[in-house]
């Protein structure tokens, strides 16, 4: 089928930690309509982070129909791609459609106890080999497994096939067709603890230790698949072209498709992400192996990643927790009225560490206060912190893949702060590059179901959509990169250090 790329749309659902974003893509790779709707996750208990899954799936409804008012004349949606936060977690029954308790967001830490036991078991290494990933309440199956044993009656329900189980992108899923798919992509499966990236198969040997029925879970598909068609609404009858995780996502949507291309991803929490090609590289530095889009059944191809728990939370933390900051636009010029953070180092560890430390039980912390810190320090520390933490997945990629990073391709909402990105590329010690478009997990996600529906011929055909909007080159010197990193590290250890707990 041929397509007039200007009136032809795919709609892109990116459906984040605190917000989903709709957007009308065109087929010229061009945004011509967009809509963000905010929502808060809650915080029960300390550490455990939970949504309302309905309020996810309302929300997105919201955004759809707001972005569609919004579409050109004589223009036709013809498919819809999703992309979303990974392994947070929700159940709900089949009959109902109804959770059977709040989604666990990734970043929830109420399972700590049971990997540190399964750790003890000696399980890790098992699951490592099938997975890429380390046992962590960050993954989907010990949030699964809570589920199950916390909820009065939901085990047997399970066992009896009464209940379904998924990550975001399969709940959205069940929800736009009615109930009639209960799928997932590979990418997404994949950060369950419960997928073998090299079969591409539900293991049954990690079901079963990690106590999760099979009859819970949703079938995996490439990530490039008709998933299923609209039921209802505006959009009644369109394919579902195209799902994946919001990481591997942001990947394809900066073109990163060949092993040694890196991007990496602002958000409530930071993605530094790999490709490694059709290697799979087994991390000797606690990064996590990790499967790329896949845009067929052949050989999948793999990533490197590095999970910062938090990033832009941290200068969320800043506006509503300290309230120090009105906007988060606002903490570039804060940050350059003072020369430096006069020591001050901000170690924003709140829901423990992820890479390349994986510490579950590491807390926040303000370093190095003295009678003359005030707020400007705090606010650049805060900044330094983002891109320190960045800085340590780099050098635990660089020594894993026997590569250094020529170039690091960036996105999300934190990137249109320059004094951050400079401060990127000083602390990496090489050039930042940020596309004109910085919503790149969506276009993925737009791409995927493009190239699913023929829209584009072939991932070449996207390569021309692609602009680069500015180049941020490092200033700094070796001596003074050292040094911030010296510090830094300090500060890790103290509060990975029992002091502190």
């Amino acid at each position: 089928m041929t397509y007039d790329v200007a009136t032809t749309l795919i709609m892109a659902i990116d459906q984040g930690t605190t917000s989903t974003t709709t957007m009308l893509v065109n087929g010229r790779g061009c945004i011509v309509a967009q809509q963000r709707i905010e929502f808060s996750p809650n915080y029960p208990q300390p550490s455990w982070v939970e949504c309302d899954a309905e309020a996810i799936w309302h929300v997105t409804q919201q955004a759809m129909s707001k972005t569609l008012t919004q579409m050109p004349v004589g223009a036709k949606v013809v498919a819809v791609g999703i992309t979303n936060q990974r392994e947070t977690t929700v159940v709900w029954e089949r009959q109902t459609g109804k959770p059977i308790y709040p989604a666990i967001v990734w970043q929830c830490r109420r399972t700590a106890d049971v990997c540190a036991d399964l750790k003890q078991r000696g399980v890790e290494e098992r699951v490592r080999q099938k997975t890429g990933l380390l046992l962590d309440p960050y993954f989907s199956a010990t949030k699964i497994a809570w589920l199950l044993d916390h909820v009065e009656g939901a085990r047997q329900k399970a066992e009896r096939g009464e209940l379904a189980c998924g990550t975001v992108d399969t709940w959205l899923l069940w929800q736009l067709t009615g109930g009639q798919e209960h799928k997932t992509d590979y990418t997404n499966a994949s950060r369950t603890l419960l997928f073998n990236i090299d079969t591409l198969t539900w293991d049954s040997e990690l079901l079963d230790v990690l106590r999760v029925p099979a009859a819970l879970l949703p079938m995996p598909y490439p990530s490039a698949s008709v998933f299923g068609q609209v039921k209802g609404g505006e959009l009644d009858g369109i394919p579902i072209a195209g799902m994946a995780g919001d990481q591997q996502a942001a990947l394809l949507g900066q073109l990163c498709l060949e092993a040694g291309t890196a991007k990496n991803t602002y958000g409530t929490g930071c993605f530094l992400v790999l490709h490694t090609g059709t290697q799979r590289v087994h991390s000797q530095a606690g990064l996590l192996t990790t499967l790329t889009c896949s845009l067929t059944t052949a050989q999948p191809t793999y990533a490197l990643e590095g999970s910062i728990f938090v990033a832009g939370a941290a200068v969320q933390w800043l506006q509503d927790g300290l309230q120090i900051i009105k906007t988060a636009a606002e903490t570039a010029d804060i940050a350059r009225s003072v020369s430096d953070t006069a020591g001050v180092v901000v170690v924003p560890a709140f829901t423990g560490f992820g890479a390349p430390y994986w510490d579950a039980e590491a807390r926040g912390a303000i370093l190095g206060l003295t009678r003359g810190t005030q707020r400007a320090h705090i606010v650049r520390a805060t900044l330094e912190a983002i891109a320190l933490q960045v800085a340590d997945i780099a050098a635990a990629m660089a020594s894993d893949a026997g590569l250094s990073l020529q170039r690091l391709r960036v996105d999300g909402g934190a990137v249109a702060n320059d004094f951050l990105m400079q401060l990127q590329a000083d602390v990496l010690g090489l050039e930042v590059e940020r596309p004109q478009c910085i919503e790149t997990t969506a276009l993925g996600a737009a791409y995927l179901a493009g190239l699913t529906t023929e829209v584009w011929q072939d991932v070449a055909a996207l390569t021309t959509h692609r602009q680069v909007e500015h180049v941020f080159a490092p200033q700094w010197d070796a001596a003074a990169r050292q040094q911030k990193l010296t510090a830094w590290h300090t500060a890790v250890r103290c509060v990975r250090s029992n002091v502190l707990r």
